[in-house]
């Protein structure tokens, strides 16, 4: 559902069935879509506010020499029993507005099928956030980007990597993502790194903002050891 003009009209339902093409940004799950409004009183800034300072920093974004020229990256928030997140390929814009949002409802990684609603049909990533909100009861916002520097640097700054062979929007990925998540203690802020899913680097934390950071912080420790290696060599 959304509105123009103070009128309220419906968008048609869409359902898109698993595809299992490599591709970056390719929805691999089986959705059932149903167009609704967001969660009542739902404050979306922050959620505006982090995709902004991604994309300014090239951690959300289109590329046409990277990925195909797809767009990358992603942003929810939870919401009641579910989540609020960017719909799929809504990196290359310039803002992120609220037509552009999706409500999850419920996922099964085993059936490898997500039902959700909202203005648009949600991003090809939202199994793996979903994960992370059901295995980590207090985590509250989740940002996946893409960074070469942090990707590269994963295992030197100690950063939990899922698996090589395992592809990003998977019921396999939704799978590593949990265990690998079980198994580390849960804290205010954290990151992963998405091993087969090249330069994929996912932050969690209470919020938006501990989410984003602890990705600044990583990538101010990536960039401070960099640059050190680079002086004593």
């Amino acid at each position: 559902m959304d509105t123009a003009n103070g009128a309220v009209y419906q968008l048609p339902r869409v359902q898109e069935n698993a595809c299992v093409s490599p591709r970056e940004g390719v929805v691999k799950y089986l959705l059932d879509y149903r167009p609704s409004p967001l969660p009542a009183n739902l404050d979306l800034q922050p959620l505006r506010d982090w995709f902004q300072r991604c994309r300014e920093r090239g951690l959300i974004g289109r590329d046409p020499t990277r990925y195909d020229g797809l767009a990358y990256g992603n942003i929810s928030v939870r919401a009641g029993d579910g989540f609020v997140i960017s719909a799929t390929q809504t990196g290359g814009e310039p803002e992120l507005s609220p037509d552009r949002l999706a409500w999850v409802s419920a996922f099964d990684p085993g059936a490898n099928r997500l039902n959700a609603g909202g203005p648009a049909p949600p991003s090809s990533e939202a199994m793996t956030h979903g994960q992370i909100y059901r295995a980590l009861p207090r985590v509250g916002g989740v940002i996946h980007v893409h960074s070469p520097v942090l990707w590269r640097a994963a295992d030197r700054l100690s950063i939990p990597a899922t698996p090589v062979d395992v592809a990003y929007g998977t019921p396999a990925m939704a799978d590593a993502v949990d265990r690998l998540l079980r198994a580390v203690p849960e804290c205010p802020g954290g990151l992963l790194s998405m091993g087969g899913h090249e330069d994929g680097i996912v932050a969690y934390g209470s919020d938006l903002d501990a989410a984003g950071a602890a990705l600044l912080d990583a990538l101010a420790r990536a960039g401070a050891e960099g640059h050190s290696q680079a002086t004593s060599s």
